[in-house]
């Protein structure tokens, strides 16, 4: 097994990441299908069993389908496109919470970094609230009202851009599950927004995600209140930053993310929950 460049090379993430790569292939096999030109994904041409151990997946290459471009940093304005291709997302697939069972071959929790997923993290914690706090933080984001598919590793390097920059693909559904979308969102914004673009903007930035939700709902008749999804998930967005907070802590506290816009949030999230009492 290969060393982590952070050292965290234990018998449970190596587990993980065996079952993300069978998830990938259920993704492609059984799921991509619902997704249309709104969050455009490679077309997948086959999986080959290539033995018990190895299996291939045979993907359109999103070059040549429009998408060449790639970006590490994003301005404000050039996150639209992305965050249009997860509120559509999010729309192909949300549902009211009431089976535990649904998301079938995909995790049942989808992100990377849920608390169930990384215990060895959270044991590396600092004592603190927020480390108090996490499983408050997890049954919050888990017993939603509303659910749905999160990519669950939608960073600004898993997207494709078109020459222009104002469409995307997105790659990379090796932690697709169930869960808030919110997950998605605050996951994207930091990955690609300078700090200070994040304090001036995140805000703006989560109504266009929601105005394109809304639309996108509308779209596809989708009998859901989206105004109630909408008012759930946004009172979850700041429990969804601190949750990923808590994984930044405990992996590598002196990480970039560690900024003081997360933790900022993650503040708010705790006082949110301290009220919630």
């Amino acid at each position: 097994t290969q060393q982590h460049p952070r050292g965290w090379n234990t018998q449970l993430s190596n587990q993980r990441k065996l079952r993300s790569y069978e998830v990938e292939c259920h993704w492609y096999q059984h799921w991509a299908s619902i997704c249309d030109s709104s969050c455009s994904v490679p077309h997948c041409y086959g999986v080959l069993n290539l033995s018990s151990s190895h299996q291939c997946i045979v993907l359109e290459d999103l070059d040549l389908a429009g998408f060449p471009s790639r970006h590490t940093q994003l301005s404000a304005q050039q996150c639209l496109p992305c965050l249009s291709w997860l509120a559509n997302f999010h729309a192909a697939f949300v549902r009211p919470n009431d089976d535990p069972n649904w998301t079938k071959s995909l995790w049942p929790q989808g992100c990377y970094w849920h608390l169930e997923t990384r215990p060895d993290e959270w044991q590396a914690m600092a004592d603190s609230p927020l480390k108090q706090a996490a499983q408050q933080l997890d049954l919050a984001l888990q017993h939603t009202r509303y659910t749905t598919l999160v990519h669950g590793d939608a960073k600004v390097a898993n997207f494709c851009f078109s020459e222009d920059s104002k469409q995307v693909a997105a790659v990379d559904f090796q932690y697709v599950g169930a869960g808030c979308g919110m997950k998605d969102v605050i996951y994207f914004l930091g990955s690609c927004l300078s700090e200070e673009d994040c304090h001036q903007h995140h805000q703006e930035l989560l109504d266009l995600y929601f105005s394109e939700f809304r639309a996108s709902l509308a779209r596809r008749n989708n009998s859901l209140n989206a105004q109630d999804i909408e008012s759930e998930w946004r009172r979850l967005y700041p429990l969804a930053w601190a949750d990923f907070q808590r994984f930044i802590l405990g992996w590598s506290p002196s990480h970039k993310k560690n900024t003081e816009f997360a933790r900022q949030i993650t503040q708010q999230a705790l006082d949110q929950l301290a009220a919630s009492v």
